[in-house]
């Protein structure tokens, strides 16, 4: 399924559906790391209860496909995009609320908080995959990787203004300011996000109407797309990798700390070395699918590929950094770790986004909601089970660096696991010029009847 050129959205429209990505990570920044020291520092709670609330809040996400469903129905997303949001920064605000509610009443704003939580991850879910869908619809094929880029790029942009801004804004601590604060953050979010999705929908609007097209039922439609060996395969793809990115992220900093001696000072700024590698990586997938002086700057399943692989061989660095210890550079492997974790990440997307199209039309959101369950529910066990292998292994292990190590070689197979997926996943090909004499132009970079020996 394709887009006729004129019907793709320029710079300025995928600039505007950013914006809405950067004010969607805008409230989750808010409720997941603000409320989180809250509860944890001025509230004197354990750990574990904002550590479960993020884990509800993915696990939530689940429903991602039926939400995807419900805007593949009407075959509009703008009013899907509109609703999550708004959705997310009531859950926000009542999150926010329930946070200062436990400090006089304990059990009544923790299950608030559960509520909360619970609308939090249906804003993101209807939200952000109806986002993911409009520009995988819109979004001419070579481009698909540098609007990923851009579009991810202002959410972290989101996530760092937010989190300058409120911090300052929360000094000196008081529940009525936190209110305040967290209040306006939602509000202006969504105040923003509405402004910046009105008529991008509308504007360009391919020609056929989908709303005429019949629309199975949701379970009809999900089986359809569990049905498509492609669809399938990258749903794996994309839990497997995620289970591997994220399963480092409770566990780098501690590791640097135990075996090579880092401060708390030190290891934070180890994981700004490898924010600044995830930068890198990400600017370098933005031209997956490019062309410089008629040479394609590699395809999106080759920068997916290699991403994985690269990132196998910095796992390997890193187990070598726990069995040699402050020997070994430790600051290096972990940039280069977070340039292969960018690179497969921002090319990944751009493959959801090509993939999204294809197949069935009126699936799209089915599709994009499948792979987008599979990340939240990676996200939520990777941590956990990250933390819990390192605790395991040092039990049974005894020597930090070996545990670490051991844990560390896990993920690199992991990796492996995951471009070997990737590798059989046929994603689309944008065709290298457009000619009429041009016959018709392949689908993928793979050929289906090895796709088909593959199922």
């Amino acid at each position: 399924m394709s887009t006729a050129a004129g019907q793709h959205f320029g710079w300025v429209q995928i600039l505007r559906l950013g914006l809405v990505q950067a004010c969607l990570g805008a409230v989750v920044v808010t409720t997941t790391s603000t409320l989180n020291r809250v509860m944890v520092v001025e509230l004197a709670l354990p750990a574990l209860l904002p550590g479960a609330l993020v884990a509800l809040h993915y696990l939530v996400q689940m429903l991602r496909p039926r939400l995807g469903h419900g805007s593949d129905v009407t075959a509009r997303r703008t009013p899907w995009i509109i609703g999550g949001m708004a959705v997310l920064a009531s859950g926000g605000f009542l999150a926010a609320l329930a946070t200062v509610w436990m400090g006089s009443a304990p059990a009544a704003g923790i299950v608030l908080a559960v509520a909360a939580f619970v609308l939090i991850g249906l804003g993101v879910g209807a939200a952000g995959t109806s986002l993911l869908v409009l520009l995988a619809k819109r979004v001419a094929a070579e481009r698909r990787a540098a609007a990923a880029t851009t579009v991810w790029l202002m959410m972290i942009v989101g996530f760092a203004v937010t989190a300058g801004i409120s911090g300052k804004l929360l000094d000196p601590y008081t529940p009525a300011r936190l209110l305040q604060v967290c209040g306006g953050v939602c509000l202006l979010a969504l105040v923003v996000a509405l402004l910046a999705v009105w008529g991008v929908e509308t504007a360009q609007r391919p020609a056929h109407a989908e709303a005429e097209a019949p629309k199975p039922d949701f379970r009809t439609a999900l089986a359809q797309v569990w049905a498509d060996a492609d669809a399938r395969r990258f749903t794996i793809f994309v839990f497997v990798s995620m289970l591997a990115y994220s399963a480092q992220d409770l566990i780098l900093e501690p590791f640097a700390g135990l075996v090579h001696g880092y401060t708390p000072g030190e290891s934070t700024q180890l994981s700004g070395v490898q924010h600044g590698g995830v930068l890198l990586g990400m600017l370098m997938a933005a031209f997956a699918g490019r062309r410089l002086a008629g040479r394609a700057l590699g395809s999106l399943r080759g920068w997916v590929v290699g991403g994985c692989i690269a990132s196998a061989l910095a796992m390997a660095g890193l187990v070598a950094a726990g069995l040699l210890g402050p020997a070994w550079p430790l600051r290096a492997t972990v940039f280069l770790l977070g340039v292969s974790n960018g690179a497969f990440s921002i090319a990944a997307i751009g493959a959801m986004m090509a993939l999204a199209t294809e197949g069935s039309p009126g699936r799209e959101g089915v599709r994009m909601g499948l792979w987008g369950a599979a990340q939240a529910v990676a996200f939520g066990l990777g941590g956990l089970l990250g933390a819990a292998a390192s605790d395991l292994t040092r039990r049974l292990i005894g020597s930090p660096g070996t545990a670490y190590a051991a844990v560390f070689a896990l993920e690199a197979l992991l990796f492996l696991v995951a471009a070997a997926l990737a590798w059989r996943v046929a994603v689309p090909a944008p065709a290298p010029s457009p000619s009429p004499a041009a016959g018709p132009r392949r689908g993928s970079l793979t050929h289906a009847n090895d796709l088909g020996a593959a199922t």
